[in-house]
């Protein structure tokens, strides 16, 4: 009787341990059923090529997710653009032997995100979506922000996919 129990209240967590979980796609759209085009984004910063990086890392976030279709060869639904407004860094830690030597910075990536119906022309989703990363300065600061750019866009892409995909429009 003792056993019995315990594997009734096995059984009893593990399905209330799953029940809000939801397969596919989580804002009630069938998965693949709108198709998205990413237009080329514009980059206003003095940083050259994160618009590529940040475009790359959105199609492959958008695959992923499932949600919507990435139209490659004809024209989407949905169109995606988008224009990088800043590039900043910020001091995170020093030194701690001089408080002048920057040892760790942030980095910030500012995009004006912008997505429209392509048969009613209704704007979706109009809103700045930031990214952010950290990177150790070392001896040479500009291999090193050349080495976290990717991860930079990655992290503004996932952002911008889940505006895109859980938005409530």
């Amino acid at each position: 009787m003792r056993a019995y129990y315990s594997v009734f209240t096995c059984l009893a967590l593990l399905l209330t341990g799953c029940a809000g979980y939801r397969l596919g796609p989580t804002n009630g759209l069938a998965a693949s059923g709108r198709s998205v085009q990413i237009s080329p984004l514009v980059n206003k910063t003095s940083e050259p090529r994160l618009g590529d990086y940040v475009m790359n890392s959105l199609r492959k976030d958008l695959q992923q997710d499932g949600t919507y279709r990435l139209a490659t060869h004809e024209q989407g639904d949905i169109i995606v653009s988008g224009v990088i407004l800043a590039y900043r860094r910020s001091e995170l830690s020093y030194l701690p032997t001089d408080v002048v030597t920057v040892l760790d910075y942030d980095i910030y990536l500012t995009m004006q995100l912008t997505a429209r119906e392509r048969a009613t022309g209704r704007v979706l989703v109009d809103k700045p979506v930031i990214g952010r990363t950290s990177l150790r300065a070392g001896n040479d600061l500009p291999s090193a922000e050349r080495q976290a750019i990717p991860l930079l866009a990655e992290d503004l892409a996932r952002k911008a996919t889940e505006l895109l995909v859980d938005g409530t429009w």
